[in-house]
């Protein structure tokens, strides 16, 4: 039983009078004895909470900073009307602020026998999976003083998917694709290795690109052209270890390489490239194989989605033998990891070498902005510290990158907001050089 602030209000009263006037047990009885009965009688007239039936509809995947519907339908079968206050539980993550977790209380009237739906608006702080919490119902009765109350498990799951600001960069780089592809420019030699078609001889053509036996067929001067590469493999390998753990402003480490990796994923599908994924650090988090271009989109942000980091440090020759065994032929392999010195040199560059033997290798790291900052601070004792220590966290990192290009490994470091971009950009020269 749950009473009311009404309850309280007519108890004070009828009670202060008494307390003034004549105090004593008799006044007291004589006011709380009604009141007890009313509170009694408006219980046993509210409509039970045990028999009330529960579904739920609406939606199961947002992206992040979206925000998402899910209708409760409330259903009485009992005989009496119910007068209702419906508190919705969902974990705190499912909003941005708190008082936004107000959208989850709801008051309603359900006659006997009928139905009613309620919306509750979820906004997301947070990747990863929201399971719905107990369903509270406060039954009031027709005074108001007095309330069954009870919870119901409803279950419902909202996929919460990451928000792939990037796209805003694939117009951009599918034009520059275009270019390589030939659909938008007239191709030349050096911007592909795969035969496309013949064309007639335009000033300026590369000699060596002639076709003679075409040109002794036709009255003209026949040129080959040539298209980027395409069907080739590519696999990301997102690296879920402690560095990934870290953030860069508001935004975790493995945000951000998400969010290239989903801006590569698009661009590659559309260049007729196949992809597929791999989250690991001591062991696959999750996989993503063998989709088809239409789908492998859409696969890769599902599966990314409840993909958290974990506090250990990712194992190199697991991570090296993962990839080898998951690109049985020749393909790019991008690892998404960090740039610090000691993960590095302990971990990956002793397995480099079986890595770059048979595949192109690419590395994408996201970097602090904060430590350029840092930098060019100048003008007190605390701010030379803090340039120092900037200066040298820089100097690491250009340290470690130039280690990885001395094994040939193609390095893509930049900020959260520049690494979507630039990756895609690398991709493209691999493509228009032909490494890939």
């Amino acid at each position: 039983m749950a009473l009311t602030g009404r309850t309280a209000l007519l108890a004070a009263v009828g009670s202060l009078p008494v307390g003034i006037l004549t105090p004593s047990w008799t006044g007291m009885l004589a006011v709380n004895a009604p009141l007890s009965l009313a509170i009694l009688c408006d219980y046993l007239l509210a409509a039970p909470v045990r028999t009330l039936r529960f579904t739920r509809s609406g939606d199961t995947n947002v992206r992040l900073g979206d925000s998402a519907d899910v209708q409760l339908t409330v259903t009485n079968p009992s005989r009496r009307l119910l007068r209702a206050q419906i508190r919705d539980a969902w974990p705190p993550s499912s909003w941005t602020s708190g008082p936004d977790q107000t959208a989850s209380r709801h008051k309603l009237t359900v006659p006997t026998g009928e139905r009613r739906r309620v919306t509750t608006t979820l906004r997301p702080s947070r990747r990863g999976d929201r399971q719905a919490d107990r369903v509270t119902v406060r039954s009031y009765g027709p005074l108001g003083l007095a309330a069954r109350q009870g919870s119901h498990h409803v279950p419902w799951t909202v996929r919460v998917l990451p928000p792939f600001t990037s796209r805003k960069h694939l117009p951009s780089r599918l034009s520059r694709l275009r270019e390589l592809d030939g659909r938008t420019s007239v191709l030349i030699r050096g911007e592909g290795t795969e035969f496309d078609s013949l064309r007639e001889y335009v000033p300026g053509d590369d000699t060596r690109s002639i076709d003679w036996r075409a040109t002794a067929r036709q009255s003209m001067v026949a040129v080959r052209t040539w298209r980027p590469e395409r069907d080739r493999h590519i696999l990301l390998v997102l690296d879920t270890g402690r560095t990934s753990a870290g953030r860069v402003g508001d935004v975790p480490r493995l945000d951000a390489a998400m969010d290239a990796a989903l801006l590569l994923t698009a661009l590659a599908s559309r260049a007729g490239d196949r992809v597929d994924l791999i989250a690991y650090d001591r062991r696959i988090r999750t996989r993503v194989q063998g989709r088809s271009t239409s789908d492998v989109l859409h696969s890769m942000v599902d599966a990314m989605a409840p993909l958290e980091p974990e506090l250990v440090e990712t194992d190199a020759r697991g991570l090296s033998s993962t990839a080898l065994s998951n690109a049985p032929r020749r393909s790019l392999i991008v690892l998404l990891t960090g740039l610090d010195a000691a993960p590095i040199e302990e971990g990956l560059l002793p397995v480099l070498p079986q890595l770059t033997r048979r595949h192109t290798v690419l590395v994408a790291s996201v970097s602090d902005p904060r430590a350029a900052e840092m930098a060019k601070g100048r003008g007190s004792a605390q701010a030379v510290y803090e340039a120092a220590a900037g200066t040298q966290s820089q100097a690491q990192r250009r340290h470690t990158a130039e280690q990885l290009q001395r094994h040939g490994v193609t390095v893509v470091d930049a900020t959260p907001e520049d690494l979507a971009p630039a990756l895609a950009d690398a991709y493209l020269a691999l493509k228009s050089s032909g490494r890939l």
